[in-house]
């Protein structure tokens, strides 16, 4: 039983749990020794899946990217096929801080994702504070240091520009380039978090939310640490990708550049794992549930690309949610949850309000809309999971514009596309050049080889489940539509820039 003075007012079985959730961005699920494919050097998350925490193999983000995957966590509602990257109040009235702070919790958010208070996210907590200046957020200029040049711009992403400099130039001019880690952004984050921690954790039940933008690019560790993965480098660091072609890059710059992003990873590692430390110093686990997640990955030379979306003016492939982009890790510790790998069913960003409120003893009834999102508490303690939970489909909002004469839609040029994920089969509906595509996961775990020729029922199957999956998620006639066009035509989609 609980003894710190928060809890007092409350019989034994009222105690609802504490709800600590760190969030990274970018971070691959194959980064974890387990799945690793090169060498990442996580050893706090490998710890903390050894020791304490269940590890849910068939985790895949939804709504793409940052904003609408944090929103379909947030709100538990699926988003992506009714509305793309905007403030949350336009999205749903559901928001996970506000129900939980209706019963009792202590919210707080901290972030450095520069992002979530644009979208307004810290409206739903009692708390929030961000530490600006993460990618090309620009809090204080001091322009009379010049911008220095980091990156050439033809190895890297072209927009947005400032005054003549890509995001990897302004970064680190507005950030001054720290060199020692105390002043990189998951140091600074992390430190806040423990910090928090060591002020509130006697005052249960709490929510906090930690939201690291690492190891989102640019990849600016100090060099040292990036060194270490590819020591006998000499060229200019490559610390952000061109979200375009990887042919672009060099076989020395591509692995140059997977080095800043294995650095910035191990970065995130070693933070996460001091605010670990700091629960264990404080002996909270026996009333908390502790969650380390992601919003999604990010090709690095896989499918022949590097970012997560086609942002490259020459690129003229659609860009689908390939696996190492969808597929996320999720980390879960608690009170009766056991360590260690669970692979038998998939889970989505809804499923994780629902599940946490279940296993803290919160209460979802004072939602204001309907969830999509699925309790797992159950399975992640040993017990059944839901049915039907055997696929998972990953997509990006498209905007589309009005069509005439009765045509059908067409997909806009270069989009983000979506992914449909079984413990089989990897099937998109609209592939790199515009016709389905085929994988079989379990040979190919990253969709690296399309044999939509040789299955050409089972595409049709997965056609039909993805298109359920779209009605059964309130997607409008005209998207529903889209998936049999073909060609590419005008419009947008959910992009962090325009």
């Amino acid at each position: 039983t609980p003894s710190h003075s928060g809890y007092a007012h409350m019989s034994q079985g009222e105690i609802m749990l504490n709800i600590i959730m760190l969030i990274t961005d970018t971070f691959r699920f194959d980064n974890l020794q387990h799945r690793a494919r090169r060498r990442v050097d996580t050893p706090h998350l490998n710890s903390f899946i050894d020791e304490r925490a269940a590890s849910v193999e068939r985790m895949y983000t939804g709504s793409f990217p940052t904003i609408p995957q944090r929103t379909d966590l947030a709100t538990a509602r699926v988003g992506w096929p009714n509305y793309g990257w905007q403030p949350i109040d336009l999205s749903s009235e559901n928001h996970i801080a506000r129900l939980l702070g209706a019963q009792g919790y202590a919210t707080q958010l901290l972030c450095d994702c520069p992002h979530l208070f644009k979208a307004r996210f810290n409206e739903g907590f009692e708390a929030a504070y961000q530490s600006r200046g993460q990618e090309g957020d620009k809090p204080l200029l001091h322009l009379n240091h010049p911008i220095p040049t980091v990156m050439p711009m033809e190895k890297t992403r072209r927009i947005p520009v400032y005054r003549g400099h890509n995001l990897a130039d302004v970064h680190r001019w507005m950030n001054r380039y720290p060199e020692n880690e105390a002043d990189t952004f998951p140091a600074k984050t992390g430190s806040l978090a423990i910090r928090w921690l060591e002020e509130n954790y006697a005052s249960g039940p709490f929510f906090l939310w930690v939201d690291f933008f690492d190891p989102h690019e640019p990849w600016d560790p100090p060099e040292y640490m990036a060194k270490k993965y590819d020591p006998d480098y000499t060229g200019a660091p490559m610390s952000h990708p061109n979200y375009g072609p990887s042919s672009e890059y060099s076989d020395d710059e591509l692995r140059n550049l997977w080095a800043h992003y294995a650095a910035e990873a191990e970065l995130v590692d070693r933070w996460l794992g001091r605010i670990l430390e700091k629960i264990d110093d404080l002996r909270i686990w026996d009333e908390s549930i502790v969650v380390v997640t992601t919003d999604h990955g990010m090709s690095l030379g896989e499918h022949g690309r590097t970012g997560k979306s086609n942002l490259h003016p020459d690129d003229r492939r659609f860009w689908p949610i390939y696996p190492e982009i969808c597929r996320i890790p999720f980390l879960v510790a608690a009170p009766g949850i056991d360590s260690g790998v669970i692979d038998g069913f998939f889970m989505q960003p809804v499923d994780i309000l629902p599940t946490l409120a279940e296993i803290a003893g919160a209460s979802t009834t004072g939602l204001a809309e309907q969830i999509d999102g699925r309790s797992f508490a159950r399975a992640l303690q040993g017990g059944p999971a839901p049915s039907g939970c055997d696929y998972a489909v990953a997509g990006c909002r498209l905007g589309l514009p009005p069509t005439e004469n009765g045509k059908s839609p067409v997909p806009p040029a270069r989009a983000t596309m979506p992914f449909l994920s079984t413990r089989k089969w990897g099937y998109a509906p609209i592939g790199a050049d515009g016709a389905r595509e085929l994988y079989d996961l379990e040979s190919d775990e990253l969709a690296e080889h399309d044999v939509s020729k040789e299955h050409p029922d089972v595409v049709e199957e997965m056609h039909r489940m993805f298109v359920r999956h779209l009605k059964d998620h309130r997607a409008p006639q005209q998207l529903v539509e889209l998936w049999d066009a073909v060609g590419a035509g005008e419009g947008s989609w959910a992009i962090d820039y325009s």
